[in-house]
């Protein structure tokens, strides 16, 4: 018996949610070149020019640099895995989903887990992690840099200082920050951090990006009985990655092909480019979305640029506005997720996503969209926007003369 399927062909999407964002076209052109044995010399090359990249794009000098095969929780595992061992206390403030997230797979490595709950959509209490710490031997602490399910960003400076109070080794998601905003893992203290590539990088999801610092390595070293995970062994990985590149799995050529490209394009760039543009798109975002009416979870100085929470009215209808967003302007932002499921939008302006265009295309289709069920903007979203965009070229204008 034989099936005669047509070929699948997705839609036409614009990725304005909390991921994936929509990917840069010389990056989806980099998927489809020819597919390389994983152990190919030529594969070797690209490796060692990603991890140069990476390095870079976290802000570290750090040999262990790479990507591990999976999206960010694999990131997350692969950190977490080698770094704690059954029985060691593991602090984790917890502000989000992404936070509990932490917590649960540091359990299931066997930590004796200090989990401090903060109020989501706020920065987590450094002070009240300090008093859940007294007497403890705190072996590694995790934060979340870039909540994801709320728009927040953390300080990694506090938990860099309360870390090495503590004698603790510090690590951090950094999912929805890098190639974003700053991460700085060197100057922040980070002994690990992991991300993922269908974000900021604006590359398809299928590796994740992680980096150990030399302190880590000792740790891992030092450990007491084998990585639980065959999968996520650091040691393996890097045998691959580094000099004997000796068979572990077979990594997806192409997806470092991706990789490889998107992480040019940042740096083609500029960091520092690439950090105002995240940052214009958020301002003018957000005053679009003040003049439709709307509101921020998270206030200005502890708001994610590139990830926003958006109140929803109490007389909206949550899917309803995302179904239309959708179906009648090809557009997808994501919806609350734990306490704030239906409470909440969450809009990304991430990497290739964050431009002019996509943030005015968005606040003209949204507020069609909250017409159409009811809710009367009050005003233009559309051109207050532009406003902001129109200042901020002025002021380049005015700093390039």
């Amino acid at each position: 018996m034989t099936h005669s399927l047509p070929t699948f062909v997705p839609p036409a999407r614009l990725l304005l949610g909390p991921g994936p964002s929509d990917v840069a076209p010389s990056v989806l052109r980099a998927l489809a070149a020819p597919t390389l044995g994983h152990l190919d010399p030529k594969l070797f090359e690209a490796l060692d020019q990603i991890r140069a990249m990476l390095r870079t794009l976290f802000g570290t000098r750090n040999a262990a640099t790479l990507a591990v095969s999976g999206t960010g929780t694999s990131g997350m595992e692969a950190v977490l895995c080698n770094l704690i061992e059954p029985g060691d206390a593991v602090l984790v403030p917890v502000h989000g989903y992404f936070g509990a997230r932490v917590a649960e797979i540091a359990a299931r490595c066997g930590a004796d887990v200090v989990r401090v709950d903060g109020t989501w959509g706020r920065v987590s209490d450094v002070a009240a992690a300090r008093v859940a710490c007294q007497g403890r031997r705190i072996r590694v602490v995790a934060v979340v840099h870039a909540e994801t399910s709320t728009g927040v960003r953390e300080d990694l400076e506090a938990w860099r200082d309360l870390s090495r109070e503590l004698g603790a080794l510090f690590v951090a998601d950094t999912v929805t920050s890098l190639g974003c905003i700053p991460i700085d893992a060197d100057a922040h203290g980070l002994d690990a951090a992991w991300s993922c590539t269908q974000k900021g990088l604006s590359c398809t999801p299928g590796l994740a990006p992680v980096t150990f610092s030399e302190r880590a390595l000792e740790r891992i070293r030092a450990r007491s009985r084998k990585v639980q995970s065959f999968y996520f062994d650091l040691g393996l990985l890097l045998d691959f990655w580094g000099g004997a590149h000796a068979y572990h799995h077979t990594i997806s050529s192409n997806l470092l092909y991706a990789l490889h490209e998107a992480a040019r394009l940042v740096l083609a760039e500029g960091l520092e480019q690439r950090f105002a543009q995240h940052s214009a798109a958020s301002r003018a975002c957000v005053a679009g979305l003040e003049a439709l009416g709307l509101s921020l979870l998270v206030e200005e100085a502890q708001r994610l640029p590139q990830l926003l929470a958006v109140r929803i009215p109490s007389d909206v209808p949550d899917v309803s506005v995302r179904t239309r967003l959708l179906q009648d302007f090809g557009i997808e932002i994501g919806g609350g997720l734990g306490p704030f499921k239906g409470q909440l939008w969450r809009v990304g302006l991430m990497g290739h996503g964050a431009t002019r265009r996509n943030v005015t295309t968005l606040l003209a289709a949204l507020g069609a969209c909250l017409r159409a069920e009811g809710f009367q903007p009050r005003g233009d979203g559309v051109a207050a926007a532009e406003r902001v965009f129109s200042g901020a070229e002025r002021g380049a204008a005015s700093v390039a003369r």
